[in-house]
Order: C-alpha cells, then structure tokens, then sequence
C-alpha cells in the first residue's frame, strides 16, 4: 500500500502527538509476534506466572 506525503504526514503527526499510545501499540504487539512465533514452553510458563501477578496488581486497590 502506497501512502500519500499527506499521509505520511498525519501519520508522523500523530505519532508525535501520541507518542505514550504509539509506543504502548508497538510494545503490545512485539509481545503478541513472540508469543505465537518464538515462545517456548518454558517462556510461556514464565509468561504465565508474569500476567497472573499483573493481574493481581491490578485488581488490588
């Protein structure tokens, strides 16, 4: 897909303008690529351990 220089241009504004949320997008999906491409057992097992904490973490006030 082509984009045209208007384009390009909204896009870097908006990554400039949202650059927590754009960063936060990117990291999401490094970690979704290495979960169903790379991951082993032993990482999704650590993985696992990792998310329960994290929950817990956020259910607690």
């Amino acid at each position: 897909m082509v984009l045209t220089d208007a384009q390009k241009r909204a896009n870097e504004k908006w990554h400039k303008n949202h650059r927590e949320r754009a960063n936060y997008i990117a990291m999401r999906s490094s970690a979704r690529s290495f979960i169903r491409k790379k991951s082993t057992l032993d990482d999704l097992q650590e993985l696992q351990d990792i998310i329960e904490n994290r929950r817990k973490e956020l259910v607690e006030p």
